[in-house]
C-alpha cells in the first residue's frame, strides 16, 4: 500500500501481477487457431468415423476363404486396400495433429513471452499438419486410381460373361465395391479439409 499526498491509499504496482499486453498480432491469431482447431478437428473425425466403419465391415467380406479369383476381382483387396488404409492411418495422425492447435492457442495466450511459441514455432507446426494432409492425400488418391481401375477391369469383363450360364456374381460390379470407394472419398475429403484448415492458418499467421 501506498500513501498519497491527500492522505488516500492505493496499492501500489509493484505489490500486483506483471501481467504483460498481448501483442496485437497474437490476439489476432489465438481465435483463429482455436476456430480452425475446433472446425477442422470435428470435420476430420466425422469423416474418419464414417470411413473407418465402411473400411472394417467391407474388407472382411472382400476377402473370401478359398476363392482366389474373388480376392483378385474385388477392389477392396491388394494395393487399392493398402493405400486407402495408409490415407486412413494418416487421417488419424492429422486429427491428432490439428487439436494441437488448440493447445497452441493455449500457449500463446501466456502473459509470459518467454513461454509464448514464437511466430516460426507456430508456421512449422502448421506446414507438418498440411504435409500430413498431403501424404494422407497421396494415398488416397492412389488407392482411387487402383480402386477404379479393378472396377474399369470388372465392368468390362462382365459385358463378356453376362449372357454366360457360368457368370458368377464376383464378376460384376456389386455394392460392397461401392462402399469401398465411398470409404476411400471420405478419406479423401477428410484430408481436403485438414488441407484447407492448414492453408487458412498460415494466410492469418502471414497476414498478422
Amino acid at each position: 500500500m501506498v500513501k498519497d499526498e491527500d492522505g488516500s491509499f492505493h496499492i501500489a504496482m509493484s505489490d500486483s501481477p506483471d501481467y504483460r499486453a498481448l501483442p496485437a498480432a497474437v490476439e489476432r491469431v489465438i481465435p483463429v487457431l482455436r476456430r480452425a482447431a475446433f472446425i477442422g478437428f470435428w470435420v476430420q473425425i466425422v469423416l474418419a468415423v464414417i470411413a473407418g466403419l465402411i473400411f472394417l465391415f467391407s474388407v472382411p467380406l472382400a476377402f473370401p476363404s478359398g476363392d482366389l479369383e474373388a480376392v483378385q476381382l474385388n477392389p477392396g483387396t491388394g494395393p487399392g486396400i493398402f493405400f486407402a488404409l495408409g490415407g486412413l492411418v494418416a487421417l488419424g495422425l492429422s486429427i491428432y495433429w490439428t487439436s494441437r492447435y488448440n493447445r497452441m492457442a493455449v500457449d500463446l495466450a501466456s502473459p509470459d513471452p518467454q513461454t509464448r511459441p514464437r511466430r516460426a514455432d507456430t508456421i512449422k507446426v502448421v506446414e507438418n499438419g498440411l504435409i500430413i494432409n498431403l501424404v494422407g492425400t497421396f494415398f488416397s488418391l492412389l488407392a482411387a486410381e487402383t480402386i477404379t481401375g479393378t472396377l474399369l477391369a470388372k465392368a468390362l469383363q462382365s459385358q463378356g460373361v453376362v449372357l454366360s450360364a457360368n457368370a458368377r456374381l464376383n464378376q460384376f460390379i456389386q455394392p460392397l465395391d461401392i462402399f469401398v470407394v465411398l470409404g476411400n472419398t471420405h478419406t479423401l475429403v477428410a484430408h481436403f479439409a485438414g488441407t484447407v484448415t492448414a492453408l487458412w492458418l498460415l494466410r492469418w499467421i502471414h497476414r498478422s
